[in-house]
């Protein structure tokens, strides 16, 4: 163990969370904001994108015991699961259990003694607390939380999301608590609500269709047309089916992907996603946990699932824990990602944040902002890939030597929360009212060209792509191939028809 220890050159003792990753040799992912006291001068807050730090006057110094340094994580940083797991693995428990005897009444001593026990499944040399009063164990000013069990033996309320196999902590930001106060469901339905009910129930079809082409797009997969119609299938079912179940992911994967590589189960080989830049040289973007980890991480996001269903808490922000975790844990060979989009769709259904029946094309906003997508996912992957041991064999195959387990329990998903919210106003705002008002143009083209010559739905349907395609004119070489039977006349009046229903420039006169 090393001793706490002042940095000479800033005057800087670093408290909390990163004295204890420092003193204990944690290999963890790091906390959202680290802690100093500094010798002179004044507190002050440095923000670094999604990341803080904050520097206390000399009064703050909690001293220099590990309990010391607990309480004042707790009570200034909040609670890392993460940290506090991999510090209960390697502290000697008799000094935590002398720590909360100095002060067994205490909030934060009652806080400590709960998570030991929690994330160790392990009891402490302590009688079950005498004082009357429950305290929550996240603050809900600061956390999304349930609502709550109580555990007797330490007067705490167990609020947290999930349990010891997987527990997403999701704090309350500013950015958070303005999204959740956008209310972006009713925002939806008044978009919903300025079309005709008749053309939204055409429309549906059609979002079905975009939103499948666009998730198999951001993975830059062309599906056959038979994989497509049954991923279109399944999400027609997503606002009255629980898709969050073993037999149910497994269903989803056998859709989306060949079938010669669907799984019957949760893989059994190490998964990670990678890029080759040239011969022999592979560039490793994620490592997704061992395979023998991804029953439990299973089982406890099915937990998760369950409570924040049942919580008061954002559809948006469950679709973010719940979604974002599966795709990190990658329980897959293949189809994790188009998995991990479809049930945003499904949660936001389940909990009748969107329309009945109808999608919104997050996906279509991903795809056109993938820079932003990717930084999203990044978010996580990036610190984590610092802390793996991994090696690449020379037929593909990775195998991971350390325990790796634990950083994908306790993910903190309030900036990828964040940016899910920003993706679906962005679709409600822009891409939803864009698709919407296509269709719009083109039954106004449809019903226009018929006027025009009365062809079959298939021949109208290519006029229009073409013309679409050419800026508002059928290409001589089309026309020649495709159209030939129509008079000069007709495919200028066509044309026209087309430039004026989607308002494609300046109309001939």
């Amino acid at each position: 163990m090393k001793n706490a220890e002042f940095n000479t050159a800033e005057g800087l003792k670093a408290v909390g969370y990163g004295e204890l990753i420092r003193r204990y040799s944690l290999e963890v992912i790091p906390h959202y904001v680290r802690s100093y006291i500094t010798e002179k001068g004044r507190s002050k807050t440095v923000i670094d994108g999604h990341r803080r730090t904050e520097i206390y006057t000399k009064k703050y110094d909690p001293g220099d015991e590990l309990g010391d340094h607990l309480k004042f994580a707790l009570k200034f940083e909040q609670i890392n699961l993460e940290i506090l797991s991999a510090l209960f693995l390697v502290i000697d428990h008799k000094e935590l259990e002398r720590f909360i005897k100095e002060t067994p009444g205490g909030k934060y001593a009652r806080k400590i003694w709960f998570l030991y026990e929690f994330l160790t499944g392990k009891e402490l040399d302590l009688e079950p607390s005498k004082v009357t009063n429950y305290v929550e164990l996240l603050d809900r000013s600061n956390y999304y939380t349930t609502k709550g069990i109580p555990q007797r033996r330490q007067k705490i309320i167990n609020n947290l999301l999930g349990d010891r196999r997987f527990c997403p902590m999701i704090r309350k930001t500013d950015a958070l608590k303005n999204c959740v106060d956008l209310q972006l469901d009713k925002k939806g339905m008044e978009v919903v609500g300025n079309y005709p009910e008749e053309f939204l129930r055409r429309a549906i079809s059609y979002l079905y269709t975009k939103e499948t082409k666009s998730s198999f797009e951001i993975e830059r997969i062309s599906p056959d047309q038979k994989r497509a119609a049954r991923f279109v299938e399944l999400l027609k079912f997503a606002d009255n089916r629980e898709f969050f179940n073993k037999p149910s992911l497994i269903e989803l994967q056998q859709a989306t992907v060949d079938e010669r590589f669907a799984n019957t189960d949760f893989r059994a080989d190490q998964n990670y996603v990678g890029q080759t830049v040239s011969f022999g040289n592979e560039v490793v973007h994620f490592v997704a946990p061992k395979p023998e980890d991804i029953p439990e991480l299973m089982e406890g996001m099915f937990y998760t699932y369950g409570s924040m269903m049942s919580s008061g808490v954002s559809p948006v922000i469950i679709a973010a824990a719940i979604s974002f975790g599966f795709v990190f844990i990658h329980p897959f060979d293949d189809g994790n990602g188009r998995i991990h989009r479809f049930l945003i769709h499904n949660i936001l259904a389940k909990k009748g944040f969107t329309a009945k029946g109808l999608i919104f094309p997050i996906s279509a906003t991903m795809l056109r902002k993938i820079k932003d997508y990717n930084e999203t996912l990044e978010l996580f992957s990036k610190p984590l890939l610092q802390l793996l041991d991994y090696e690449l064999e020379s037929d593909g195959k990775m195998k991971v030597n350390n325990e790796t387990a634990l950083h994908y329990k306790y993910i903190d998903m309030s900036a990828i929360a964040e940016r899910l919210f920003e993706f679906i106003q962005e679709t409600i705002e822009t891409e939803l009212v864009s698709e919407l008002d296509f269709l719009l143009d083109y039954d106004k083209a449809k019903l226009a060209i018929r006027d025009v010559v009365d062809m079959p739905d298939r021949l109208i349907d290519l006029f229009i792509r073409l013309c679409i395609e050419n800026n508002g004119r059928l290409s001589k070489n089309k026309r020649k191939s495709n159209f030939e039977r129509l008079t000069d006349g007709e495919v200028a009046q066509m044309e026209k028809c087309i430039r004026k229903a989607f308002n494609m420039g300046a109309e001939d006169t």
